[in-house]
């Protein structure tokens, strides 16, 4: 497989990175004046999601301290809908791999898959809440604000999202995603959500906000007290700002994009599907704001996602060794729990990045196989680095800007991609 050479390329977005985590958070917290709404020694239930958010561990403690420095008696729970493999244990492991647990955090966490029904939405969706967060005086979740993987609305990935998936546990994620397959997620979230709201157990949240450089540029207290309708506005609010920093891949178009990993820690769909351009559903290029691909190939999986494969069938072809490390009990409780079983039909795969390459570059539509062009990235999170071959190079976006000397992309024996630890740093364009 003769592979153009590359050159190494980053994008320019503005830092947003908060300085100082702790003390921001305090700040906001003692400004939104919800400690007032509980008593002294008041259980407080703080919920954590799954995902691979930067400073989880540092934003967690803060809250935790907070509610501490109050005279609250916090504690900790997993939120996370079906991910851990839908057990308690798993759950609680994933916190811990994040540095979440009770010696780092100086709480317990309480980890069940128990849950208490808050009987039916309007459009009978029936809804539950983890029942260690509903027996607490009050439930203080720690979301993500960002676009969701499987559609588009004003309210994707958040609050709302987590209050009720999240809340829900593995129970209320299967029931809730049956109905989404007929009613759309959206509604389905607002509908779960505003019934959780319904129930006076939720204080509120703290949202965080990431910039194109995965830095921590927002944390945010959405506050119950205001109505179900507001914190619905605030939401949507943080969502369109962060949309607004959203980095893609460093070209458009691209004929193959090479990811060396991808899994749930990723995004929950294992790569995020507006930066590949892929659906869930099945469907290629189906984002008009996102860059257009071609062809997807991923070489492994991460550590962090457990063994699950989710989006492993957004890809085009992938390396074997993927396939060695998928865990199927994970991937297919993940992936039936949210109905979306095409995401997780095995592609073509090879033995070699060679192989793989050489069988894939045929299909983009190009009689001169020297005119394919090459984007590889780390995964769909980190996309401030690139290596692209040299024919990509019209195709950059402003952004982007080459900070190397072109390179051979070699391969090793086996035919892998031979390590390269850092790319030639001569700066050629400024």
């Amino acid at each position: 497989m003769n592979l153009p050479r590359f050159v190494h390329v980053r994008q320019s977005f503005p830092n947003r990175a908060i300085p100082d985590i702790p003390r921001h958070v305090h700040r906001e917290l003692a400004a939104s004046g919800l400690a007032g709404r509980v008593p002294k020694g008041a259980r407080v239930a703080v919920g954590v999601g799954s995902r691979g958010i930067s400073n989880i561990a540092t934003i967690t403690r803060a809250v935790i301290d907070f509610w501490k420095s109050q005279g609250a008696n916090p504690f900790l729970f997993p939120a996370m809908g079906s991910h851990g493999a839908a057990t308690a244990e798993g759950q609680a492991d994933v916190l811990a791999h994040y540095g979440i647990h009770e010696a780092t955090m100086g709480v317990p966490v309480l980890s069940s898959l128990d849950v208490v029904s808050l009987g039916a939405t309007a459009e009978g969706i029936e809804t539950f809440v983890d029942r260690n967060a509903f027996e607490s005086d009050g439930i203080f979740l720690i979301p993500r604000i960002k676009w969701h993987t499987d559609f588009v609305g004003p309210i994707e990935s958040g609050m709302f999202k987590m209050m009720a998936i999240g809340l829900g546990k593995f129970s209320g994620a299967q029931n809730y995603h049956t109905h989404a397959y007929k009613i759309g997620l959206e509604r389905m979230i607002r509908s779960v959500g505003e019934r959780v709201f319904a129930s006076g157990k939720v204080l509120g949240g703290l949202a965080i906000q990431e910039g194109a450089h995965h830095e921590t540029a927002g944390l945010v207290v959405l506050s119950s007290a205001g109505g179900c309708a507001a914190m619905l506005a605030h939401e949507e609010k943080l969502l369109a700002e962060v949309k607004s920093w959203k980095a893609n891949v460093p070209a458009d178009p691209i004929d193959v994009l090479i990811v060396d990993e991808m899994g749930k820690n990723i995004s929950g769909a294992g790569m995020d599907t507006k930066v590949i351009n892929r659906s869930v559903y099945g469907g290629a290029n189906c984002f008009a704001d996102v860059p257009r691909i071609e062809r997807v190939y991923v070489r492994g999986l991460t550590d962090l996602t457990y063994g699950s494969a989710v989006g492993v069938g957004l890809a085009d072809v992938i390396h074997d060794r993927l396939l060695e490390q998928v865990d199927w009990n994970p991937t297919y409780i993940n992936s039936l729990t949210a109905s979306t079983p095409l995401a997780i039909q095995t592609p073509i795969h090879f033995a070699s990045d060679a192989e793989a390459l050489a069988a894939i570059a045929p299909t983009v539509g190009k009689h001169d196989l020297s005119q394919v062009t090459y984007c590889r990235i780390r995964n769909t999170m980190e996309l401030m680095d690139a290596l692209v071959s040299e024919n990509l190079l019209p195709q950059l976006n402003p952004n982007a800007h080459v900070i190397s000397e072109p390179f051979a992309m070699n391969f090793d024996a086996n035919g892998d991609f031979e390590l390269i630890e850092t790319p030639p740093e001569t700066l050629v364009h400024a």
